[in-house]
């Protein structure tokens, strides 16, 4: 009960953030301009023909992977953002002391403000995913082919971002949690789109250069896993060589499986339970 308590409280002052204004501006930004950039796909000639139904598709597809990631990333400034003040923020203003009095354990306040965080990521990956589909429906005809898994996905990715957040907060400031955990999960992207080069050139190097990111910091992997669920089950025929073997950035060749899946689960709960060891152990 104490935990939910904090769940809701964490909601209610996230709703009271700038973030939250700057997440709304950027989100509905990127709505529009998606809806007008399939629009155009769709009235313009290319080579004085319009698409088939069948190019259409695949390209909306690939389309809509690049605005989901779009929507990732704003999803991932925002937590990590929010994530940081959660303990450092705080600490440093002396609320903490007031919050962290015993009978209260500090883990179950921290558990708490990590379920009221999970609960506002999950939240807005739903609502703006939710939004950018009926965009693609309405303007190309397309609707991916696993959505609900897909969100699904993204939403964890989210929630893993916010946990490594959450464990930075226990040992830096806030600004510098946020900066740290948003430039990581830009640095796996990177490091996922570099292994995927190498396992279309065939160079194993390379590519475990990506695998070593997303089992490290699975937020990639999580990424792919979504990418997989919103493309058209067609896509992987309709491109070939390295696209096909991992070489396009919003192109997945396998969908997520159940032990990658479980040693995200087993991550973040090892995160979340180093970040309330340390913030036992922290002074105020």
């Amino acid at each position: 009960m104490i935990v939910l308590t904090f769940a809701a409280l964490t909601l209610r002052e996230a709703a009271r953030r700038k973030v939250l204004r700057a997440l709304a501006v950027l989100t509905v930004v990127l709505l529009a301009l998606s809806a007008w950039g399939f629009h155009t796909l769709v009235t313009k000639e290319f080579d004085g023909a319009q698409l088939t139904t069948g190019e259409l598709r695949l390209i909306a597809s690939q389309l809509l992977n690049l605005v989901m990631f779009g929507l990732s990333l704003i999803a991932a400034l925002g937590t990590a953002f929010l994530a940081g003040p959660t303990v450092a923020g705080e600490v440093e203003s002396g609320t903490a002391l007031a919050i962290l009095a015993r009978p209260i354990r500090r883990s179950t306040v921290l558990v708490g403000k990590w379920l009221g965080l999970v609960a506002f990521g999950g939240g807005f990956i739903a609502l703006a995913g939710l939004a950018q589909f009926v965009i693609v429906y309405a303007t190309t005809g397309y609707w991916p082919s696993d959505p609900v898994t897909g969100l699904a996905l993204l939403a964890f990715q989210t929630a893993v971002l916010l946990t490594l957040g959450l464990l930075f907060s226990t040992l830096i400031s806030p600004m510098a949690s946020g900066v740290v955990a948003v430039g990581l999960f830009g640095a796996t992207w990177i490091a996922g789109v570099v292994g995927g080069v190498g396992r279309g050139l065939g160079n194993d190097s390379v590519a475990a250069v990506g695998t070593v990111s997303q089992v490290l910091l699975p937020t990639d992997g999580l990424w792919r896993g979504a990418m997989y669920a919103f493309q058209d089950p067609a896509a992987l025929l309709g491109f070939g060589g390295p696209a096909v073997k991992g070489g396009f950035p919003f192109l997945s060749d396998a969908p997520l499986t159940w032990a990658y899946l479980a040693w995200t689960i087993t991550w973040t709960a090892v995160v979340l339970g180093l970040a309330a060891l340390l913030l036992r152990r922290r002074d105020l």
